[in-house]
C-alpha cells in the first residue's frame, strides 16, 4: 500500500478505539463495544463491491450508544471506531481467509475455524448477510497492517483495563456488548428473545453473574435466552478465565427493539431500551460484586 494511502487511512482511524473511563473506579466491571465502529476509510469504500449502506449490515449499529452511561456507575466503557467489515476483533488476531489475499497467508494463521470457512475471520471476506465485499484480493501487507495498527491497539487497551480491575477489586467482569438481527431469532413460545447472554455454556464466567442478568433482564420485561443462538465469540473465550477471577459474559441485543434495520437509523424504542440498559448496569455494579465477594469468602 503506498504511504499516502496508510497515511490517509490511518490519519481517519485515529483515535483507531475510544475509552470512556468512569470518574473513580468503583466497580471491577469492563464494558467493551467492539462492533459499533461506523469510520469506515475512504480507500476501504473504493475496494468494496458493496455500497456504504451494505457495509454496515455487519455493524452492531448504536451499541456504543446504548451503553454510554456506563461510565457514570463507575466502570470504563472501550468502544471500536473502525467497523466490523474492516476488521474484527472479536476474532483471533490470524483467523485469516486465503481467498483474500493475493500471496499465501503465513504457517501461523489459523484457516480453518468455522468463523473463517464461513467468511467471517479476523478481515471479513463477506458482510453478515453474506455479500462478498471486496472486487478484488488485497495484498497479504494490507491485511497484516490492520492487526498491527488496530487489532493489537484495541486488545492491549481491553487487556489493560481488565488487569486495572482484577488488580484493584481482586477480580474483574468483562461485559462484551453486541445487537443481533432481530429476522435471526428463533421464536419461543411465539416471542423472538430480545436478549441472548453468551457464557460458552459456562465456561467464560461464574454461572451466578448469567443467572442474575438474566433475571435482572427478565424484571424488567425482557425475554432472555442463554448461550442459543449466541454463546460468546473470541472476546468471551479469550478473557472469560474464571479459575483466573476473569469473567466474561456477552450481551446479544435484538435491534428490533430500537433500530430500523433497513433505515438502519434508531426508532423511538431507542431511548427506552437505553434507559433500561442503564437500569441494568447500575443493579449489575452494585450486586455482582457482593455475590462474587461472599463467594470467595466461603471459599
Amino acid at each position: 500500500m503506498p504511504a499516502n494511502e496508510r497515511n490517509a487511512i490511518l490519519a481517519e482511524l485515529t483515535p483507531a478505539f475510544t475509552i470512556d473511563p468512569p470518574q473513580e473506579l468503583n466497580s471491577p466491571f469492563v464494558f467493551c463495544s467492539p462492533h459499533s465502529g461506523r469510520v469506515y476509510p475512504r480507500n476501504f469504500l473504493r475496494q468494496s463491491r458493496l455500497s456504504p449502506h451494505a457495509l454496515r449490515k455487519s455493524e452492531d449499529y448504536y451499541v456504543d450508544e446504548l451503553f454510554a452511561g456506563v461510565p457514570r456507575h463507575g466502570a470504563p466503557l472501550i468502544a471500536a471506531r473502525f467497523p466490523r467489515a474492516y476488521l474484527d476483533v472479536n476474532r483471533e488476531p490470524y483467523e485469516l481467509d486465503p481467498y483474500l489475499f493475493t500471496e499465501p497467508v503465513p504457517d501461523y494463521a489459523n484457516c480453518q475455524s468455522t468463523r473463517v470457512v464461513g467468511g467471517l475471520g479476523t478481515i471479513a471476506r463477506i458482510v453478515a448477510d453474506g455479500e462478498e465485499i471486496y472486487a478484488q484480493r488485497m495484498s497479504l501487507a494490507a491485511g497484516l497492517e490492520r492487526i498491527e495498527r488496530l487489532y493489537k491497539p484495541f486488545h492491549r487497551a481491553l487487556n489493560g483495563l481488565i488487569d486495572d480491575a482484577r488488580e484493584k477489586f481482586g477480580h474483574s467482569i468483562l461485559i462484551d456488548c453486541h445487537s443481533m438481527p432481530s429476522s435471526s431469532m428463533t421464536a419461543v413460545s411465539g416471542r423472538r428473545p430480545d436478549i441472548v447472554l453468551g457464557d460458552r455454556f459456562g465456561a467464560s464466567c461464574d454461572g451466578r453473574i448469567t443467572a442474575f442478568t438474566k433475571e435482572t433482564f427478565a424484571n424488567l420485561g425482557y425475554n432472555v435466552q442463554i448461550n442459543r443462538p449466541y454463546a460468546g465469540g473470541f472476546i468471551t473465550e479469550h478473557y472469560g478465565q474464571p479459575l483466573q477471577r476473569s469473567h466474561a459474559l456477552q450481551i446479544e441485543i435484538n435491534r428490533g427493539l430500537y433500530c430500523d434495520e433497513a433505515k438502519l437509523s434508531p426508532t423511538s424504542g431507542f431511548e427506552a431500551l437505553r434507559r433500561d440498559l442503564e437500569v441494568v448496569t447500575s443493579r449489575l455494579l452494585f450486586a455482582l460484586p457482593l455475590l462474587l465477594e461472599s463467594r470467595q469468602a466461603a471459599e
